[in-house]
């Protein structure tokens, strides 16, 4: 079994920053990846990131570029750094992770406006 919770969401004006937190209980030592997916309004789920337990990364194309997946194995903590953000990025951002099952966190909202 593996908990996650995300945290570090917020509302921020186009252009800013914003850093993504989930940390992970459990048997963290059986997650081969963890990522990051959003879901705006009236939209479906979309993948936005990952890694796997080596620290190989993936990224859609529409954040490439602009957000960093990152992972500290020490502190069971993978995080999202999110830079100059759109107000096409407002979502609700979820935190999975994968063993022989995907986990998900409670989600955490990000508003991008002016």
């Amino acid at each position: 079994q593996v908990q996650l919770v995300e945290s570090g969401g917020g509302l921020v004006q186009p252009g800013g920053s914003l850093r993504l937190s989930c940390a992970a209980s459990g048997s963290f030592f059986s997650i081969n990846a963890m990522g990051w997916y959003r879901q705006a309004p009236g939209k479906k789920r979309e993948w936005v990131a990952d890694i796997t337990r080596g620290g190989t990364t993936n990224y859609a194309d529409s954040v490439k570029g602009r957000f960093t997946i990152s992972r500290d194995n020490a502190k069971d903590t993978v995080f999202l750094q999110m830079n100059s953000l759109q107000p096409e990025d407002t979502a609700v951002y979820s935190c999975s992770a994968v063993t022989n099952v995907r986990y998900w966190g409670q989600g955490t909202q990000v508003t991008v406006s002016s």
